[in-house]
């Protein structure tokens, strides 16, 4: 998914409608009409000219430039034809039924309201340009070849499509902006990484032995149930324990929306064998199962707002479980240190590890940013979730709930969302040792907004960045179950090399953990961009940074270059 992104890039004023479609769709990754759209209409103002669907289909497949279409293309250098070609055949595959029950969700219905305001159809025919959209996006994501901004265009249940120029190109510009953006602090992180990179070390980079080598114990794993009668939550969790009759310290790993505790079983296996007890819920309400609901139509949503106080509530209440069995269960054997935990979170699951560490709710800056206004300002997809925190209506304020829990030590945070959820208030509470995980590709938590700047508000001197350049929000989720269930982590929303950036979060897990929660500090030398260049590749850059101002993000983003 993130080489189809890199070409649509440069391409943004002509393809933001398949861009912000996949974007929309790659958040929750996830009968014909008689009517197919025979001609496009594009007005700017009063001016007003049309092209046949036929006639842009033929230049897609077999590059013929009939009259019709010359009369545009004259205007454009023979490249830029080429590029307008790529855009109307790149291709998107999804699952349909999860395009379908996404697309009925409060998120995705806003969604189709914002594209709605652009796509509109004429007056006298019965779909509107919102149901028309949607109903034409089903029908797409159907096709074999799956989405492409000719078969929306080829399955819009009405024989005319109009399309607002001038709101068209506002909407190419703000993502553009956004791109932009983002590419100029990435580039920011790469080269802050290099100089500190080339900081004289106390101990020799080469000299290091590799840690992605499977660790010298053997690990086993159980799946115990707890039920949380006062919340009724059924929390299956499976445990990895190494063949070690000492105590150990314990790593929780807290899985996205949509995935599940089988997304990271290559992460647990390699912590066990190098001496971690491993911990991995399954979080009810949000995982894999829940999608299968939507898919389904049991579910009508993705996640239900209460999903942001369970999570957290979800660890907690499993530590303490575990703390009454470590004692008295055969199985467990009083192996489990409680009082020296590690948390990994990706995604809503780096949210879940955030929160875990002392990061606060910031009620006030959600009222600020989650206003209709706001959003129709933003193409930031993650506030969707993020404001949904808006329609918690719990028995107690959000403010009694004690999310933080003294027993974590440490935490990972692999593309989680923050910026409205927590801001710059809520993650300065962070008193514990943090690792925040940015992909330069990620659509889903932009990496700008959702991972670099909050980096730089994060007070905490014990603080680490790291930024994997090619990445997407997918790309260290591990292979899952072979069922349905999975259909939200397809091989096009992973990216190209999976395999890589799961080498680099095993990799950087490991040393981390030790040096923060084991506090053993020979495992420190790994933790810094000297360790990521050595490991970093040509296909997928590493960078690690420790110190990163808002002040020095601020000059990158508006530069000229």
């Amino acid at each position: 998914m993130n080489s189809l992104f890199s070409k649509w890039t440069s391409n943004l004023r002509k393809s933001w409608l398949l861009l912000v479609l996949s974007v929309l769709l790659s958040i929750f990754g996830i009968s014909n009409y008689a009517w197919t759209a025979e001609r496009i209409y594009a007005s700017y103002s009063a001016f007003q000219r049309s092209i046949s669907i036929n006639t842009l289909e033929k230049f897609a497949v077999d590059g013929e430039i009939s009259e019709e279409l010359r009369v545009y293309t004259q205007y454009l250098k023979p490249e830029k034809i080429a590029e307008l070609r790529q855009v109307l055949t790149s291709q998107i595959k999804v699952h349909p039924a999860a395009v379908s029950q996404f697309l009925y969700t409060s998120q995705g219905e806003f969604m189709l309201k914002r594209l709605g305001e652009v796509i509109t159809t004429d007056k006298s025919e019965s779909e509107s340009g919102f149901h028309g959209l949607r109903s034409a996006l089903i029908l797409a994501a159907a096709e074999p070849k799956g989405l492409t901004l000719l078969n929306i265009f080829q399955k819009y249940p009405s024989s005319k499509i109009n399309i607002d120029l001038a709101r068209t190109m506002q909407i190419a510009e703000q993502l553009e902006t956004l791109v932009n953006e983002t590419n100029k602090a990435v580039a920011t992180v790469s080269a802050k990484s290099d100089t500190e990179a080339k900081i004289p070390a106390t101990e020799s980079i080469e000299s290091l032995p590799s840690l992605n080598r499977r660790g010298r114990f053997t690990a086993k794993k159980q799946t115990l149930k707890f039920f949380d009668i006062a919340r009724r939550r059924l929390l299956s969790t499976d445990i990895y324990l190494p063949d070690i009759r000492s105590s150990v310290p314990v790593i929780v790993i807290s899985h996205g929306i949509g995935t599940d505790s089988s997304n990271f079983r290559y992460l647990a296996k390699h912590l066990a064998t190098n001496g971690f007890a491993v911990v991995v819920p399954n979080h009810p309400g949000s995982d894999s199962k829940q999608v299968q609901s939507l898919i389904n139509g049991s579910a009508s949503e993705v996640a239900q707002p209460e999903e942001f106080i369970n999570r957290p509530l979800d660890v907690k209440f499993v530590l303490d479980e575990l703390e009454k069995l470590n004692k008295t269960d055969s199985r467990l054997n009083n192996v489990l240190d409680l009082q020296r935990i590690g948390v990994f979170g990706q995604s809503f699951g780096g949210y879940t590890a955030l929160a875990l560490a002392g990061a606060k709710i910031n009620l006030e800056k959600i009222q600020q940013n989650c206003n209709q206004k706001a959003l129709k300002q933003t193409w930031n997809m993650s506030l969707l979730l993020q404001c949904r925190m808006q329609e918690l209506q719990p028995n107690k304020p959000v403010k009694q709930y004690n999310l933080y829990d003294e027993r974590v030590k440490a935490v990972i945070a692999v593309n989680p969302i923050t910026s409205i959820i927590f801001g710059e208030t809520g993650l300065s509470e962070i008193k514990t040792p943090v690792m925040m995980v940015a992909s330069s590709e990620d659509t889903v938590a932009p990496a700008l907004y959702e991972q670099i700047l909050p980096f730089s508000w994060i007070s905490n001197p014990q603080k680490y960045l790291v930024q994997m350049e090619g990445a997407t929000h997918f790309s260290a989720i591990g292979d899952g179950k072979d069922s349905s269930e999975q259909v939200g982590v397809t091989a096009k929303l992973i990216g190209d090399n999976p395999k890589q950036a799961q080498s680099y979060i095993n990799k950087l897990s490991l040393p981390f953990f030790q040096s923060h929660v084991s506090e053993k500090s020979q495992y420190r030398p790994y933790l810094t961009a000297a360790y990521a260049e050595t490991i970093s590749t040509k296909s997928m850059n590493l960078s690690l940074i420790q110190h990163l101002s808002t002040t020095e993000i601020a000059k990158a983003v508006n530069s000229e270059k």
